[in-house]
């Protein structure tokens, strides 16, 4: 049930991305919280899976997986269409690459992905609550505000939003590069720890 869950994020993800260019003022307004809902299924699969005693290391590939492709999607297209720059996707996507390829060296000997980070501190920074949870809040903030902000630029948004799309976009450009400052933080421990567990696993 829980891989049920996490896996049924990618044709909502789809359906979100294809009325993001397609949809009308209202649809994107609908789509602030329709891409609310599909990051709050990420808490949800979570829930059900300890709930149901369905925790396992697939469980934690899927959820990792599924959140990147999710937040890579969603950057890339908010870069596309002119309300991010470029920058953000690169960044997002070199710092996936680098920690997923470290990551995958740790699950192929058994370990969880967020078991692989020993010291107090890099635990901390990568896998404790209030981390996670404040890079999860981030994004989407980001993402809903970016979503308005979508919805305001069209000719109907623009005729109604009387200054709100200055202070939408100020909240979308402050959360988007919080969100890529937690992602950095969040990706250096498993860099720093899983380089030197390699070499040292080499010799």
């Amino acid at each position: 049930m829980a891989n049920f869950i996490t896996l049924s994020r990618f044709p909502l993800l789809f359906l979100y991305i294809a009325l993001l260019y397609y949809g009308g003022f209202w649809v994107r307004v609908g789509e602030a919280v329709f891409v609310l809902l599909i990051i709050l299924m990420d808490s949800l699969d979570g829930v059900v899976a300890r709930a149901r005693g369905e925790s396992s290391l697939l469980g934690s590939a899927l959820d990792i997986a599924t959140d990147r492709a999710l937040e890579i999607s969603l950057w890339v297209v908010f870069a596309h269409l002119g309300l991010i720059s470029v920058v953000v996707p690169l960044i997002v996507i070199t710092r996936g690459a680098l920690v997923d390829s470290l990551r995958a060296v740790g699950m192929s000997k058994g370990q969880a992905p967020f078991d692989q980070v020993r010291s107090p501190l890099s635990r901390f920074l990568v896998a404790s609550r209030f981390m996670r949870s404040t890079y999860g809040l981030l994004k989407a903030i980001a993402f809903v505000s970016l979503t308005l902000e979508l919805a305001l630029n069209t000719p109907h948004g623009i005729a109604v939003s009387s200054g709100l799309t200055a202070l939408v976009h100020e909240i979308a450009l402050g959360a988007t590069w919080l969100a890529v400052l937690w992602c950095i933080v969040r990706g250096l421990p498993v860099l720093v720890e899983g380089t030197a567990w390699l070499k040292a696993s080499s010799t």
